[in-house]
């Protein structure tokens, strides 16, 4: 006897990521699109999404109803911030568990995301990738193990396109150091310039560039005396955030519980 497949609904089909997540959806056999979903002026309205993402009619139509993700198992939002807030009420309604992708969010967006974790399970990942997740958990323990003799750095590229800086990798990145040196996001500076004097102990810098089409680098430099530690992560192609939200939406999907996850739950990195 076969198992059904998970029932997926993908909101933000229209984007870049919400297409390469279409196509390991359809390249997956445990797995059935059911909703595509992108914002009402979106130029992905109407088209097939499956079309849309280069593999073929799929015979699930591009819409702006979110109301259509309630006949999925599991919904998967790369979108913005406003929209990710409305998708959220909607499922908390459902109580339909999310992976979240999209960064920047806002307190209206986090407001919304509170009240479906007391609904469903959902998992929020600025970055779905399995090895910038890991990168996340050997940041925490360096820092740890090195202690406030060693300065925290870090360094994000993205392409020019991207509208938010810097990286919601970037930050949580930012986090999971400062979690580790008893730090609290008041450390965070966001690049320097003029006169700023000696940098603090208790300081965390940032810096974002953008520039041509790079799908994104994170470099965390971890400065003390006489030496330094470099951890980097690269993603060569968008195929990888794709694989780590499938495999995020089966763990939600099946998690049993409601709450606020991460990628550190899904990939039992605790």
């Amino acid at each position: 006897m076969t198992s059904r497949a998970l029932r997926v609904a993908m909101h933000g089909a229209g984007g870049r990521m919400g297409r390469a997540i279409v196509r390991a959806i359809a390249e997956d056999g445990k797995l059935a699109l059911v909703a595509a979903i992108d914002r009402e002026d979106g130029e992905a309205i109407g088209q097939d999404a499956g079309e849309l993402a280069g593999v073929g009619a799929l015979g699930v139509t591009v819409s702006a109803d979110r109301a259509l993700a309630t006949k999925a198992d599991v919904v998967i939002d790369f979108s913005s911030p406003h929209a990710t807030a409305a998708m959220a009420r909607a499922c908390a309604a459902a109580r339909t568990p999310m992976v979240i992708g999209t960064t920047g969010l806002d307190g209206e967006a986090n407001a919304a995301i509170g009240a479906l974790a007391k609904e469903a399970a959902v998992v929020v990942a600025p970055n779905t990738g399995i090895g910038v997740n890991v990168l996340f958990h050997l940041a925490a323990e360096a820092a740890r193990l090195l202690g406030p003799a060693f300065d925290a750095e870090i360094v994000e590229m993205h392409h020019k396109k991207k509208v938010d800086a810097p990286s919601g990798t970037a930050i949580r990145l930012a986090e999971r150091v400062a979690d580790a040196k008893g730090l609290g996001p008041e450390s965070f500076v966001h690049g320097r310039s003029g006169q700023v004097g000696a940098r603090p102990e208790r300081e965390i810098g940032i810096v974002a560039l953008r520039g041509g089409d790079v799908i994104g680098d994170h470099t965390l430099v971890l400065a003390g005396p006489g030496e330094r530690i470099e951890l980097t992560h690269r993603a060569h192609d968008r195929s990888l955030f794709a694989t780590g939200a499938l495999r995020a939406a089966r763990w939600v999907a099946s998690a049993g519980r409601a709450g606020r996850f991460d990628m550190g739950d899904v990939l039992g990195l605790r």
